[in-house]
């Protein structure tokens, strides 16, 4: 959706086109050599180097996207010898300009601190070793960190004849911990905490002889498999350097995930978060669907609000974007694809974020149902 002095100018729904999709279809390839598995990526799409890519994971390419999302092809971005790339829950540094990538590839023991400059040139690649083959599927950033999730979910070969379909299963051998590696160099320390597994970070802080994480957590038994079968949550994780120890804090008990915050606060202290709630009615009315309420999450306080759509509404991820000349981390809007039941069809819902719970400031009506995804950018033109 491009937006522009006010208005909605254009929308676009564009299939991220692989060579052998375009050979299917009858249309021009792209015209860029690719060896091994050739995948259209399919869980975020990012900003970098004033270029757009679409990133997906485990030892897949990104693809590079036109002004109007039409393919381009895939690309070395973040691309290392032994065949890594940027993984699909790159992070973006706002003070260096850098771009951060824990790629991990499900045949290997090993996974992999990719960082890439400013102008779109990988310039760092380190190794971590991780036995086991866990699912890594995101991580923290901080000032001087990065933080890997080493958790109870792992490869298993056999997960796809028995009818799953991820390639990865609960593994209550599997020691859960999390590793800090200094971002500048040197030994990765390893914290034990409770049996668990992280589908995403809301963000992360370096305080003192301390890291802040706020995460989501799925509980002990969680099968990629069956996402509906158990209930994502908002904790906090402090790692205390000094000691050793990590304190896990519940933070919100309601089933949430796709967590956001002012990406200009990437690595450092932030107040505020949001995310996807599903299910904010009663507990005789469960729902393990999609989304329908945003909450926004003051970790200063304890205190959240929410914005909750109709009974068979579904919500996508929301998206903060800044005010111009917005100076409170909160002064700006979320952004996010609602299906309306009544119409039958999308709205691009946009909320005020100092104001969740208040009426949305516009609703941009599309032609039809957008497709739940999972991760998207505002990027500025």
């Amino acid at each position: 959706m491009r937006i522009r002095d006010g208005r909605a100018e254009w929308y676009r729904n564009r299939w991220v086109r692989s060579s052998s999709i375009s050979d299917q279809l009858g249309e021009p390839g792209h015209g860029r050599a690719i060896t091994g598995p050739d995948f259209g990526p399919n869980v975020h799409v990012i900003g970098h180097a004033g270029r757009t890519f679409a990133l997906v994971e485990d030892l897949l390419r990104p693809y590079e996207l036109g002004y109007e999302l039409d393919t381009v092809g895939p690309c070395d971005l973040g691309r290392t010898e032994d065949g890594f790339s940027v993984n699909a829950h790159a992070k973006h540094d706002p003070h260096t300009g850098e771009l951060h990538a824990v790629a991990f590839y499900s045949g290997l023991d090993y996974v992999k601190h990719i960082v890439v400059d400013p102008d779109g040139s990988t310039i760092q690649a380190t190794d971590i070793p991780v036995p086991g083959r866990p699912y890594m599927h995101d991580f923290a950033l901080t000032e001087r960190f990065v933080v890997v999730y080493d958790l109870p979910v792992t490869f298993g070969a056999a997960a796809p004849a028995s009818g799953r379909w991820i390639p990865y299963v609960w593994n209550p051998e599997h020691p859960p911990r999390i590793g800090v590696l200094p971002r500048s160099g040197g030994p990765i320390r390893w914290f034990e905490v409770s049996p668990c597994f992280v589908g995403h970070t809301l963000n992360a802080y370096d305080d003192g002889a301390s890291i802040v994480i706020d995460v989501i957590r799925f509980g002990p038994g969680f099968e990629p498999a069956d996402i509906g079968g158990n209930r994502p949550m908002v904790d906090r994780w402090t790692i205390d350097l000094d000691t050793g120890k990590v304190d896990e804090r519940r933070i919100d008990d309601r089933p949430q995930d796709f967590p956001r915050v002012n990406e200009s606060l990437v690595s450092r202290p932030h107040r505020y978060g949001y995310t996807a709630a599903s299910s904010l009615y009663a507990a005789h009315e469960p729902r393990a669907t999609f989304t329908n309420a945003l909450i926004k999450h003051d970790f200063a306080t304890g205190r959240s609000e929410a914005h909750q759509f109709a009974h068979d509404a579904a919500a996508g991820e929301a998206v903060f974007v800044p005010s111009a000349g917005a100076t409170a981390e909160d002064d700006g809007y979320l952004m996010s694809f609602v299906h309306s039941p009544e119409r039958g069809a999308a709205d691009l819902v946009i909320l005020s974020a100092q104001d969740v719970s208040g009426d949305p400031l516009a609703r941009i009506h599309l032609p039809g149902r957008v497709p739940l995804g999972f991760h998207g950018s505002w990027l500025t033109d």
